[in-house]
């Protein structure tokens, strides 16, 4: 038996011709009718369905919904398949490990399954998940990426410096493949601040001369901050043009103001996916990359497609994943909502507004649906916010739910009573619901939040239970 190796399991030509990078994606993503986009779709989605029944986990649930090969024919009956989310991969993991029985090993012959990557998730929503990735799917991940740092501005001669972290998570390592290898721009691997402590990132953004930074948004505003308690000053000592992050609901104007009148991107993905959608020039809404993704915007609780501009979960199909670990219908649990109006620059592709929050951590308070990520754009404008925050659901002896909420800011504490009293009201008006609000000195949150050491902040701690 031999070894089958990453390079010999790709094909380069089928890639880049499903998937235009650079100019030809721009020329691709301006010039392509609907009808021709969607019988695109349509013969890669196909491809996929052929190797899902190949894969135990789709026989298993596609069979208990009395699904049987031969119905699926067409995107049309995309509606027809059952989604699924985390908690079934979590629970194919604890049948069948260490791997599950969803990356598809049974549906290669002898000695022809393709290399395998494996990483973890971050474990931000529970447990890590294991993530299974092939030449061909990691590959079309990569080329994803990178095109959609292309296409917000990033140039060849870029330095990028990376926040994302390494280990077992995959952030870290797939972020560098797509630039290392689908870019000619100078790479910066510095991790999180657990890798590269804080001080140390700045003065290595300073030494390269890094011109474009990516990673999570509340850490990127970090690093700003220790570069003006270094004396360092970001925009002029380091030349960041570009930041390609994750912004959540983080106030755009105050992260470009942080670096010296950088221009912010903002892009989405999960680990299983990688990207899925990303702000263009335009910087109109998130442009789902429709060529390789399915996205539906379904219903948080009956899992229907909701009206354009509505909230509803991402439930995404992956139209590239048809080597190992198919993805058809996963439900991410991010919220989102469709953009109904035209793209200013053409582009035919759907939009999304981006991340605004996870309905599985979503609470629930006296009837109210609240979004925790989102309490931090709700006090963007406020005075004296610092931009950082930990929110609390509480139950008292009588069984009466609250929410409160503690943010960071830089006024005298004389000031704090007034201030807190104004973020109540700001909260109240914006959520429906009275908001106990408590503040602290910036910097104070971050033991909770874990900032410092997490990709992902922490954001909600549910003391009811």
């Amino acid at each position: 038996m031999s070894h089958q190796t990453y390079w010999q399991s790709l094909d380069y030509p089928a890639i880049v011709a499903d998937h235009p990078i650079g100019e030809a994606f721009t020329r691709f993503a301006t010039t392509t009718s609907r009808d021709e986009l969607r019988a695109r779709q349509n013969r890669l989605f196909l491809r996929c369905v052929d190797r899902a029944w190949k894969t135990p986990f789709y026989q298993r649930l596609w069979g208990e919904a009395g699904i049987q090969p031969g119905d699926i024919r067409s995107l049309d009956d995309l509606s027809r398949l059952p989604s699924f989310d985390k908690s079934d991969i979590m629970a194919s993991l604890e049948r069948n490990p260490p791997f599950g029985d969803f990356a598809g090993f049974e549906g290669y012959p002898d000695g022809q399954r393709p290399p395998v990557m494996l990483h973890t998730t971050s474990g931000t929503t529970g447990s890590p998940q294991v993530l299974l990735f092939g030449p061909k799917s990691r590959e079309v991940q990569n080329l994803l990426l990178a095109r959609n740092y292309q296409f917000q501005g990033l140039a060849p001669d870029d330095v990028v410096h990376s926040v994302y972290g390494h280990g077992m998570i995959n952030g870290g390592h797939y972020v560098r493949e797509a630039v290392t290898r689908w870019t000619s721009a100078v790479f910066l691997s510095a991790g999180t601040g657990v890798e590269t402590r804080s001080a140390q990132q700045v003065e290595v953004m300073k030494r390269f001369g890094a011109t474009v930074l990516v990673g999570f948004g509340d850490y990127l505003k970090k690093l700003a901050d220790t570069a003006v308690e270094m004396g360092i000053e970001p925009g002029r000592d380091i030349p960041v043009r570009l930041i390609s992050a994750h912004l959540g609901r983080e106030d755009r104007a105050a992260m470009e103001k942080a670096w010296g009148g950088a221009k912010c991107f903002d892009w989405y993905g999960v680990g299983d996916t990688g990207l899925i959608a990303g702000e263009g020039p335009d910087r109109d809404g998130l442009y789902v990359h429709e060529d390789a993704h399915y996205l539906e915007i379904c219903d948080i609780d009956t899992g229907a497609a909701v009206a354009p501009g509505e909230l509803g979960d991402m439930v995404v199909t992956c139209l590239f994943k048809d080597d190992l670990y198919p993805l058809i219908r996963f439900n991410t649990h991010d919220v989102t909502r469709a953009i109904p109006r035209p793209s200013s620059i053409d582009v035919v592709f759907q939009r999304v507004e981006g991340f605004l929050g996870r309905s599985d951590n979503m609470v629930k308070i006296r009837g109210i649906n609240i979004f925790p990520q989102g309490v931090g754009a709700m006090l963007e404008h406020a005075p004296a916010f610092a931009g950082e925050f930990i929110c609390r659901a509480r139950r008292d002896a009588t069984g009466r739910d609250s929410f409160a909420v503690t943010a960071e800011t830089t006024a005298d504490t004389a000031e704090w009573r007034d201030i807190a009293a104004f973020y109540g009201e700001v909260l109240k008006r914006k959520i429906g619901i009275e908001v106990e609000v408590e503040l602290a000195p910036k910097g104070a949150t971050a033991g909770l939040t874990q900032i410092d050491v997490r990709q992902k902040p922490i954001r909600l701690i549910d003391e009811r239970y």
